[in-house]
């Protein structure tokens, strides 16, 4: 998920903001909020000179290099998808190979020998991992039950019987089935009924599907990082990218979520602190900083010193149209006008690079990081033996912050095998498509656009690539609670005026979404399932 502009009419503030006003705090908390949704009253964009943009640039594509081949979704006359791309397949790389896959998929004959034994070692084993309520297994036992209780899924015949009742969902599964048994035959035979089926002008499902086969061809033809490296290098131009990223960021509220909820800890962490040193590990436009910046300067009082590092991988440039200095111009800008002490220290280098030397830590100054839609990018022991998730982590530790904060969608597609993980893509990405539906018309001319350049490089990645070149690697809350305690952190949960500042953020959108608080963490869904989670820790 990745705006050219992003300041909104003053009459959204006055939703967004938290009403009763009582005490210095709730000020604080309500201008906080109320700065998200109010930046055109209380800044000018000329003020401060280019545009801000909210979602990043090719995000999951840190340290690729552009690729010269094509991979296009067009729509055609008929509605359906066409899909063109170059053959560039790699028989030798075996992270590309179908064969290749954490874990290997489990055939349906190794599930029902003795299918109760092995849904029992699973569940103890996760007990231990994440505690007695998750509910990781509960979703891989509806996978199961998906395959056992529809035998059409089965012979050729069967299947055969699938297509005529024209279940997209169901030949999808299928098809993905298939792809996983290394069966070629019925998996090319499924696609090009899945090509009449599909289309990027249709429902969410249609819509959906059109990117989920596209990344089932590429896994097929071990074509995965080519064909991810080749939408990369096909983005549009710049303007472009920066418009399509703004409307997703203004039609669903995931990352207004994800950016409220992190700033609100950090202001109550700090709401005390004299010099504040916030460390962005994927800083990208420096758009969340401009809602936090203008709640200090707000603050009763003086407002305290400033500091942010920002680090940012320099394939992110390209949405910026320059390095990190041109957001450490803007935000030096924004803090002068708001007459807050501010300093901006740039590191244009990846996560899984970052040492301490990188961070500028100076004594005197209590320490927020924030971890905002970042820490999936980074490989963990599945990958590489350097385990550069955990080891982020314990290097962090290290510091003593006052507050760590994290922001991550909320999906199992880390270590799951191929077939759990389309079964999990699917369900997670088909709930967003609905909600970009809800709020922006079919015939919307960017919509598609929006789709194709801010999601389906994601859904490609995670179902046609391996390894390495697999870099979207989301984990459930509870995983990331495993790994945050293994390095010593313990919970900071949100005070209740903060979580219910943020909650007004549905104010703006549709009621099919929701706001959760559970266990000290807060979680924004879409119907029953959740899609973001954002807790804190110190």
């Amino acid at each position: 998920m990745q705006a050219s502009q992003l300041h909104r009419d003053s009459h959204m503030s006055k939703r967004l903001c938290y009403q009763p006003i009582q005490g210095a705090d709730t000020y604080f908390f309500s201008q906080l909020c109320s700065s998200a949704g109010n930046q055109r009253a209380q800044l000018n964009v000329e003020d401060i000179g280019d545009q801000y943009c909210t979602l990043e640039s090719s995000s999951g594509s840190q340290g690729y290099a552009a690729y010269n081949s094509t991979s296009t979704v067009t729509c055609s006359s008929n509605g359906s998808t066409v899909s063109q791309q170059d053959s560039c397949s790699n028989p030798s790389d075996q992270h590309n190979s179908i064969d290749y896959a954490y874990g290997s998929p489990v055939s349906g004959s190794s599930i029902t020998d003795d299918l109760s034994d092995f849904r029992h070692k699973l569940r103890e084993l996760e007990s231990v991992m994440l505690g007695p309520d998750s509910d990781v297994i509960d979703s891989f036992d509806s996978i199961f039950q998906e395959g056992t209780e529809n035998p059409e899924m089965g012979t050729w015949g069967q299947v055969m019987d699938v297509i005529t009742k024209g279940s997209l969902k169901k030949i999808l599964i299928a098809c993905a089935k298939a792809v996983s048994d290394n069966d070629a035959l019925m998996a090319q035979w499924l696609m090009d009924e899945l090509r009449k089926m599909v289309s990027v002008c249709g429902e969410p499902m249609q819509r959906l599907g059109a990117y989920m086969l596209e990344g089932l061809v590429a896994r097929l033809a071990s074509s995965g990082s080519c064909i991810y490296k080749s939408l990369r290098c096909k983005e549009p131009a710049r303007a472009e990218l920066l418009s399509y990223m703004h409307i997703l960021y203004e039609v669903c509220p995931y990352f207004k979520f994800g950016y409220m909820s992190a700033n609100g800890a950090i202001a109550e962490a700090m709401k005390d602190e004299d010099r504040v040193h916030i460390i962005d590990f994927q800083i990208s436009q420096g758009t969340q900083w401009i809602t936090l910046i203008q709640a200090f300067a707000s603050k009763p009082g003086r407002p305290p010193h400033i500091r942010i590092t920002g680090i940012d991988d320099p394939a992110s440039a390209y949405a910026r149209g320059g390095g990190l200095d041109i957001v450490g111009r803007r935000l030096s800008k924004l803090a002068k006008l708001c007459n807050v002490p501010f300093e901006f220290h740039s590191a244009a280098i990846s996560g899984s690079d970052v040492q301490q030397k990188n961070l500028s830590i100076r004594r005197g100054e209590a320490l927020a990081v924030n971890f905002a839609f970042m820490l999936h990018h980074m490989p963990d022991e599945s990958v590489s033996t350097e385990n550069h998730r955990d080891r982020l982590l314990r290097l962090v530790k290290g510091l003593s912050p006052k507050v760590v904060t994290v922001v991550e969608q909320e999906s199992n597609t880390n270590t799951a095998a191929f077939y759990p993980r389309f079964i999990e893509t699917l369900d997670y990405y088909n709930a967003m498509f609905e909600s970009i539906d809800v709020t922006l018309p079919r015939q919307h001319k960017e919509r598609i656009n929006i789709e194709q350049h801010c999601l389906a490089r994601e859904v490609v990645n995670i179902l046609a690539c391996e390894g390495a070149e697999r870099v979207e690697r989301h984990e459930l809350l509870g995983k990331w609670r495993l790994r945050f305690a293994m390095a010593g952190f313990t919970a900071y949960p949100l005070s209740s005026l903060v979580n219910a500042t943020i909650k007004t953020l549905l104010d703006n959108y549709s009621n099919r979404y929701r706001i959760e608080e559970r266990e000290g963490a807060l979680y924004l869904g879409w119907m029953d399932r959740d899609l973001v989670a954002s807790c804190a820790w110190k």
